[in-house]
């Protein structure tokens, strides 16, 4: 039985949406844009949401806007993508890395060792769309020492007055924190919606923003949709119109923004994502339950204490396993036509940043999360016959490789 790790959710709906955007002769940023940031704005509970074009085109644009630069630094999780360190160095500042916890995510106490004088901001991450501790994060940016300590390097930083907290949630859309939805819970939360994620434009990001007063999300929509389009005066559809041709420059601006005919795809489907979240629930619940039999099985985390996850991948992780036999039992369920993956190879162990002078001996737990782990497939369109072929494929798998037993 093949099964593959993540395809795009296509039906009938997202066809036709689609299709309407073409038939519309209008395919590049516009109501279909608008439409999606205001479905992703009652969903998120967010203030403001822009649709940009990448979710790593949305974090840079964000820390410009914050005016980070060289003397600057954002604390990252060394457990992530690279996206999120790539967005750090491409908006001019440094990467701090700092570990996580053993259920993935970053370790506040980490944060709070990591914190300097040159701290701007912090991008905490999502791992597999179970949310951080936002409530510790949040607190502990305000706290009197820590802001003491913040020392603004720009007009907007002199506004805040306090390190800046970016939520990266990329993996996160649709899960809860202190029983509200992703995207409310920090200043800005970032949203990917690229092909492999729970809600998909094919390529596309949606920056949530939820800055504290003095701010007004409002005004600040308005500031970053003028950034995303090369701070150009007018769109091109303002631009289209008879006559109205001329146009300024204001700043120094980005080509970002979203086009139609991708925010159609993400419009069919939030519009029914209540359902497709379900059921990612569904198959969670049926690993869970599958896995539970198996005693080297660590199950990841889903639900507790106020917290749910969006269930966007299932971190499965192998008790007692090296690197090299987690590889191993990998190619093995490959050999079955399941296929998984890993969420993520710390950013230390990667070419580049070793060579900036990152060591992955600074990260155990993010080591000792990586080299077990496992990520299952987990989307709407698996059914109830592929999950239980999937657990039983890992857990031969897992026997062949480890001696305990045949096919």
């Amino acid at each position: 039985m093949k099964i593959p790790f993540s395809p795009p959710y296509i039906d009938d709906s997202v066809v036709a949406e689609v299709t309407d955007a073409l038939r519309s002769g209008w395919i590049t940023t516009g109501p279909k844009v608008k439409a999606l940031e205001e479905e992703i704005r009652q969903l998120s509970g967010a203030q403001s949401v822009l649709c940009v074009n990448s979710w790593t085109t949305g974090a840079i644009m964000t820390l410009r806007w914050l005016g980070v630069g060289p003397t600057d630094e954002v604390i990252i999780p060394a457990y992530t993508y690279c996206a999120t360190a790539l967005a750090v160095i491409w908006a001019g500042a440094k990467p701090v890395m700092v570990d996580c916890g053993p259920d993935f995510n970053i370790s506040v106490d980490a944060i709070r060792q990591a914190i300097t004088p040159q701290t701007k901001a912090i991008i905490p991450v999502d791992i597999a769309g179970w949310p951080c501790d936002y409530a510790a994060i949040m607190q502990l940016v305000q706290e009197p020492e820590v802001v003491k300590l913040f020392k603004p390097t720009s007009p907007i930083m002199e506004r805040m007055g306090r390190i800046t907290v970016i939520n990266d949630s990329a993996h996160s859309i649709g899960s809860r924190f202190g029983g509200r939805f992703s995207g409310s819970e920090t200043d800005i939360a970032i949203f990917s919606l690229h092909a492999v994620k729970n809600v998909t434009t094919a390529e596309g990001g949606a920056i949530c923003l939820n800055m504290p007063e003095p701010f007004d999300n409002q005004q600040l929509y308005k500031d970053l949709r003028l950034m995303s389009l090369n701070c150009q005066t007018k769109d091109a559809f303002t631009k289209s119109k008879a006559g109205g041709w001329r146009y300024d420059i204001v700043g120094k601006g980005m080509k970002a923004n979203m086009a139609d005919v991708n925010a159609a795809i993400g419009l069919a489907q939030i519009r029914q994502y209540g359902q497709m979240l379900e059921r990612r629930k569904q198959i969670f619940q049926a690993y869970d339950e599958g896995f539970s039999r198996c005693p080297w099985a660590i199950l990841p985390p889903s639900k507790e204490s106020g917290r749910e996850s969006s269930y966007h991948v299932y971190a499965l992780r192998v008790k007692g396993v090296s690197e090299e036999q987690r590889d191993a039992i990998i190619d093995e369920i490959s050999r079955h036509d399941v296929a998984v993956n890993v969420h993520f190879t710390p950013l230390p162990m990667l070419t580049l940043f070793r060579q900036m002078g990152y060591s992955i001996d600074d990260y155990p737990q993010s080591f000792e999360n990586y080299h077990h782990e496992i990520s299952l497939p987990c989307y709407p369109q698996l059914t109830d016959e592929q999950v239980a072929s999937v657990v039983q494929t890992v857990a031969e798998a897992y026997n062949v490789v480890m001696g305990k037993g045949g096919k």
